[in-house]
């Protein structure tokens, strides 16, 4: 058997102790009371050996249930190419995490840089950074960079049609920064841009953050929107899955000045809920303004290419007070692990991944509907792998989602009010497991209302 770790041997034990003065490790608590010590035994479960903690494990794993996945609503089922677990297990990648001494850390800042020029290509937009933990607070993060940039104004306008999650997490960081945040009105399933406007007019207005696709899976149009914002001073944010912004419009295109979101379907597993990697990117107007680590290419005293840290507008590095994020994880794995899908899937790939997806998605959407259960929401609105769709059966939809769940292994969608349900089919759902989800509700609604009746 491989042994990936080993246990400090005693002699190990007696070298360190030694080198520290010390006779025995209770001298390593002498300054510590005698009442505050733990006179018993641990309450600990008894010592296992190797194999009997990796089959303990495993019978634990073989106790989930697992599930067909039609759920979307910001974090998605994506094909992974089977070389990335490989890749970003090499050594130089996996331990090397810190970037702060170049000369022994050109694997990390290389796979950073990499990520960085792929996230500009796929926004749009001048720069990014490697450092927010997942979408939402990337997205809150984008939000405070606005009303730095603003520096005299506080208030934030933030879409209704936004992911719900981001919009607790934005209200979290708000209530502590003393940013003032307003809700723009949805009207038909997208942003009420009139509304939109009319608030603008209002004026103290550091920052707009719209999405796209939005929580129902609409595709908005801002058409005009940058210039609406600009004219009022303040800065256009654009929030999208990252995937799917390799078949539709930018928001450099739409004249965003900053893009954030979450990676996450960029092949991560979903691994019940992480980890996963937001992304940020902005003008070269803002990269002063942009929290996080940016990666540069140079050369070295040979004239070899080479890599450094170029901005590190960071607590570690400045005065606390002064940076422009709290956040220290710089996510790296997951910035490798997205750089590595990139560079696999290329743009050729990014776009099959998003047009399977979308026949899937018209697929699931035809077969719903012949059910007789459900309809679109908001009919004839542009979407890509999610829709939203209204339940018109007799039975209680919670316990219809929840009884598909159980009986029939599939996860049917993410239900956002009594009667409506979020659908998403990525390209990792067949044709098969479509019609499959449209039995397993049909007989689940029979079972359901006959219960209740």
């Amino acid at each position: 058997m491989i042994h990936r770790y080993f246990p400090h041997t005693s002699g190990d034990i007696a070298a360190m102790l030694a080198k520290c003065g010390m006779a025995c490790l209770d001298d390593l608590y002498a300054d510590v009371p005698d009442s505050l010590k733990l006179k018993g035994d641990y309450n600990v479960p008894s010592s296992m050996s190797e194999e009997e903690v990796r089959a303990y494990f495993r019978d634990l794993a073989d106790s989930n249930l697992p599930l067909t996945c039609f759920a979307g609503s910001g974090f998605y089922d994506h094909y992974a190419p089977a070389v990335i677990n490989h890749i970003i297990s090499r050594s130089e990648f996996l331990t090397a995490y810190t970037p702060y001494q170049p000369e022994i850390s050109q694997g990390t800042l290389q796979y950073i840089f990499e990520y960085q020029t792929m996230m500009t290509e796929l926004t749009g937009l001048d720069v990014s950074n490697a450092s927010m933990y997942d979408g939402s607070t990337a997205v809150a993060e984008a939000m405070l960079m606005a009303v730095a940039h603003a520096r005299k104004r506080n208030r934030v306008l933030v879409s209704s049609t936004l992911n719900p999650i981001y919009i607790d997490v934005i209200n979290t960081y708000a209530r502590y920064h003393g940013v003032k945040v307003d809700l723009i009105p949805e009207a038909d399933g997208v942003t009420d841009l009139g509304a939109m406007e009319s608030m603008l007019a209002d004026g103290d207005v550091a920052g707009v953050i719209l999405p796209s696709p939005n929580c129902y899976g609409i595709l908005e149009d801002f058409t005009g929107v940058a210039d609406k914002v600009h004219a009022a001073k303040a800065l256009l944010i654009i929030t999208s899955p990252a995937s799917v912004l390799g078949v539709i419009k930018t928001p450099g295109e739409w004249g965003a000045d900053v893009a954030a979101g979450d990676a996450q379907s960029l092949g991560m597993p979903l691994n019940f809920g992480g980890p996963y990697l937001g992304y940020m990117c902005c003008t070269s107007a803002l990269i002063r303004k942009l929290p996080g680590r940016i990666v540069g290419a140079t050369t070295d005293a040979s004239g070899q290419r080479t890599f450094v840290l170029t901005l590190q507008a960071r607590e570690q590095h400045i005065r606390r007070e002064k940076a422009t994020s709290n956040i220290c994880s710089n996510q790296g794995l997951m910035t490798l692990y997205a750089a590595v899908y990139l560079s696999l899937m290329g743009a050729e790939g990014l776009r099959e991944v998003n047009e399977i997806s979308a026949c899937r998605t018209r697929q699931l959407v035809k077969k719903l509907e012949e059910t007789g259960l459900f309809e679109q929401k908001y009919p004839g609105k542009p979407y890509l792998n999610e829709v939203t769709m209204r339940y018109k059966g007799k039975a209680a939809l919670d316990i219809l989602l929840s009884t598909v769940c159980a009986d029939y292994g599939i996860l049917p969608g993410v239900q956002i009010d009594d009667d409506t349900v979020v659908f998403c089919a990525t390209e990792r759902r067949t044709v098969e497991e479509v019609d499959a989800l449209a039995v397993a509700l049909t007989a689940a609604h029979d079972d359901v209302k006959d219960i209740e009746s």
